[in-house]
C-alpha cells in the first residue's frame, strides 16, 4: 500500500514537472474533467500537455518500468543467476538490430513497407530469441547454461550488426534518432501505442503471479523442483515464452532501457525476502516508480533538451543499489 501511494504521487509529479511546470490543481483540474466529467473544460495548452503529453508518458513509464522488473525477475530464477536481466537472452539487441535495419533503410522495399519501427523491432527480437532457443534445446530438455551462452552471443552478434549498419548510414539525422531510440526514450508516448504493451504486461504480471510456488522451487534448483512434481522443463519454456513476448513488446516501444530488470528486483528483495507471492507485484510497482523518476530526471535535467532514459537509470539506479546492497545483509535464494 505504501509503494502504492508512493507511486500515484510519482504519477502527479511526471505529469505536473518539465519544461513547463503545471499547477497541481490545473493537473486534477484537466483529470476531473477527461476521466469525469466535472468542471469546465481546462485552458486547451494545459489540458494538451497534461492528458495528451505527459500522462500518456507516464502511464508508459510505468508499463515498461514494471514489465522490465518482473521479467528481471523471471530470468533470475530461470536462471539462476542474480546478474540475469531481462536482456540476457539476446531480446533487447534483436530488436535494437531489426529497429536500425529498418529505420535506416537496409532492409528489402517490399518488407520495409510491411513493416513499421516497433514491428521491426518486434520481429528482429523474436528470430535472436528463436536461435538461441534452438541451440539450447537439448532433446526434450533446455540446458539453462547453454541458453545463457547462446544468449550471450547473440547479444554480441546483433550488436554487432547494429554497429555496422549504423557507422554504414549516410544519413546522419537518422543516425542521430536511432542512437537516441537505443537508449531507450519514451518520447514518442501516446494513447494509442498503450493497449498492447499495458496488456501484454498484464499478462505476463498475472502468469508470474499463478506462477509464484514454481519458482520458488525453482529457485532450489531443478532437480529439488522435480522431486516437488514440479514439471520444470515446461516452466522454463513457459518463462523464455513469456520474457520473449514482454520484453520485445517494451523494447518495441521503447528501445532498450537497461538495468531496471537488474536492480529493481534485488533491491524488492533486500526489503521483503524471495518469495515470488510477494516479490513479483512489489518489483512491478516498484519498477514502475523507478521508471518514471528517471524519465523525470531525463526530461529536466537538461534546460532545453532531453536525455535518453537508459543514461538515467544506469546513472540514478546504479548508486543506489550498490548503497543497499552495501549496508544490509542480502542473500539471493
Amino acid at each position: 500500500m505504501g509503494l502504492l501511494a508512493v507511486l500515484i504521487g510519482t504519477i502527479g509529479a511526471a505529469v505536473a514537472v518539465g519544461s513547463t511546470t503545471t499547477a497541481w490543481a490545473d493537473v486534477y483540474r484537466v483529470l476531473a474533467h477527461r476521466l469525469f466529467g466535472l468542471g469546465p473544460a481546462p485552458d486547451p495548452t494545459v489540458d494538451r500537455i497534461v492528458w495528451r503529453l505527459r500522462l500518456p508518458r507516464a502511464a508508459l513509464a510505468c508499463v515498461v518500468g514494471g514489465g522490465l522488473s518482473i521479467i528481471g525477475v523471471a530470468m533470475q530464477t530461470l536462471v539462476r543467476n542474480p546478474l540475469a536481466e531481462p536482456y540476457i537472452l539476446g531480446i533487447s539487441s534483436g530488436a535494437s538490430a531489426g529497429a536500425s535495419f529498418f529505420y535506416l533503410g537496409f532492409l528489402p522495399p517490399l518488407l520495409s513497407k510491411a513493416l513499421t519501427m516497433p514491428l521491426a523491432a518486434f520481429v528482429g527480437g523474436l528470430a535472436s530469441i528463436t536461435i538461441v532457443y534452438l541451440v539450447a534445446r537439448d532433446g526434450v530438455r533446455v540446458s539453462v547454461a547453454r541458453l545463457l551462452l547462446a544468449g550471450v552471443a547473440m547479444s554480441a552478434l546483433m550488436a554487432s550488426l547494429t554497429s555496422f549498419v549504423t557507422f554504414s548510414s549516410p544519413e546522419p539525422d537518422k543516425l542521430r534518432a536511432v542512437l537516441f531510440w537505443l537508449l531507450g526514450s519514451l518520447s514518442g508516448a501516446r494513447w494509442g501505442l498503450l493497449p498492447i504493451p499495458a496488456v501484454t504486461t498484464a499478462l505476463g504480471l498475472g502468469a508470474l503471479l499463478v506462477l509464484a510456488r514454481p519458482l520458488d522451487a525453482m529457485l532450489v534448483g531443478e532437480e529439488p523442483a522435480r522431486s516437488l512434481g514440479m514439471p520444470v522443463e515446461a516452466l522454463k519454456r513457459g518463462l523464455i515464452v513469456l520474457a520473449t513476448l514482454v520484453t520485445g513488446t517494451l523494447v518495441a516501444v521503447s528501445g532498450a532501457i537497461g538495468f531496471v530488470g537488474l536492480i529493481v528486483p534485488h533491491a524488492v528483495r533486500l526489503l521483503v525476502g524471495v518469495p515470488h507471492r510477494r516479490l513479483v507485484p512489489l518489483s512491478f510497482v516498484a519498477g514502475a516508480i523507478f521508471l518514471c523518476w528517471a524519465d523525470l530526471a531525463a526530461r529536466t535535467v537538461l534546460p532545453g533538451q532531453e536525455l535518453p532514459v537508459g543514461i538515467l537509470t544506469a546513472l540514478c539506479g546504479v548508486p543506489f543499489f550498490l548503497v543497499l546492497l552495501r549496508r544490509r545483509a542480502y542473500h539471493f535464494g
